[in-house]
């Protein structure tokens, strides 16, 4: 399980990066509401020794228990459904003590884990239906449970990162172009079939937010208001915000917190306190900074020395990205409103162990490469 290494091959860049998004995350958190920086510091400390612990632990030993983790991670999911703590009317979280986990979350590292070890098994005939078949049902069984919390946003960042993975594990460029001409007229045929009364496929309140995307304008007062508020901090920073703890607009969503129509702004809409208190400026350093991340792990993934390690590496490039896109892009009003974490920003424990226990295999990749 843990072997010798040459320590002047550890990626301190990477580390560091790491640490200092952290580092900014519990900034803001204590910003927008101090009562959960305590939490979100003690969670990074704890997060950080399992991390540093991971990347002196071999890789390849994980893999080669994927059978228990992945086993792990459906228990935990049922788990959820028969005695979680219900939030908001969604039932993804178990408690214990004083804290709230969140098995959605690193469900994300254990399908990364799962389809990077499958995909290093069967390269030579990944682009068999009958292989891609078995991929699929693997990974469709605790995504089936993750959508039943309900978390449609989680299955949905999940399945980007599980094509990111699959793409670089060498899927066929014939296959990606029967997907792409299936599923866009099938795209376009689930967005008009959640609009007919009586559809089964999606909760009200998921139709809902996502027609509150298509025609803002006709939800301006209810369920928009939320990104609305979010749009206007963002704006009223300018170049460069007005200062640390001088979130006024941001704010507001805390008074009418109640409502039910503005996210908490230590957790999804994070990104609006960034964007009132430091502006455009400060904005495009927090993007560079996960932009750097998923780079580092991209370089990682390109010096491997297995396929499993490059695609692992790949898994939470992709996390990094399609989280940090989603997040974003909710907040500034591109995408429709989800409930996804900005990586080590947003207050979130589950969040910071799911990213820090990827970091750390990465780390570990990283270290083991004869390229470094």
């Amino acid at each position: 399980m843990l072997r010798q290494y040459d320590f002047k091959n550890y990626n301190m860049k990477l580390l560091w990066n790491v640490w200092l998004l952290s580092a900014l995350g519990i900034m803001f958190i204590n910003s927008a509401n101090p009562s959960y920086t305590v939490k979100q510091l003690l969670g990074v400390v704890l997060c950080s020794g399992i991390m540093l612990f991971l990347s002196v632990t071999d890789y390849n030993f994980i893999t080669n228990n994927i059978g228990i983790i992945y086993i792990g991670n459906i228990i935990l999911l049922l788990l959820v459904l028969v005695a979680g703590k219900t939030v908001g009317g969604a039932q993804r979280w178990l408690a214990f003590g004083g804290f709230t986990f969140q098995p959605s979350e690193t469900c994300k590292i254990a399908l990364i884990l799962t389809a990077a070890s499958f995909i290093a098994k069967h390269e030579d005939d990944l682009n068999e239906w009958k292989t891609l078949g078995k991929l699929a049902v693997i990974c469709l069984i605790p995504m089936l449970l993750v959508v039943k919390e309900p978390d449609l946003s989680t299955t949905i960042d999940i399945t980007l990162i599980l094509c990111a993975i699959v793409f670089v594990g060498g899927l066929s460029i014939k296959i990606i172009g029967w997907v792409i001409a299936i599923g866009i007229p099938a795209f376009a045929a689930f967005i008009w079939y959640i609009q007919t009364p009586g559809q089964i496929l999606l909760k009200d309140y998921q139709v809902t937010r996502i027609m509150t995307f298509i025609n803002p304008s006709k939800y301006a007062s209810t369920t928009a208001y939320q990104t609305n508020n979010s749009i206007m901090a963002i704006g009223s920073g300018q170049l460069f915000g007005k200062g640390l703890n001088t979130n006024t607009i941001s704010d507001v969503s805390v008074t009418v917190r109640d409502t039910g129509l503005v996210s908490e702004q230590q957790t999804d809409f994070i990104f609006s306190v960034i964007g009132e208190e430091f502006g455009f400026i400060g904005s495009v350093i927090i993007i560079a900074l996960l932009a750097l991340l998923m780079i580092q792990c991209i370089t990682v993934a390109k010096k491997a020395n297995d396929l499993n390690g490059k695609l692992i590496a790949t898994g939470v490039a992709a996390l990094i990205a399609f989280q940090s896109f989603i997040n974003i892009g909710v907040a500034t009003g591109m995408l429709p409103n989800t409930g996804l974490p900005l990586p080590l920003i947003s207050y979130g424990l589950s969040s910071v162990l799911s990213i820090m226990i990827g970091m750390g295999m990465v780390l570990n990749i990283s270290l083991q490469s004869k390229k470094y």
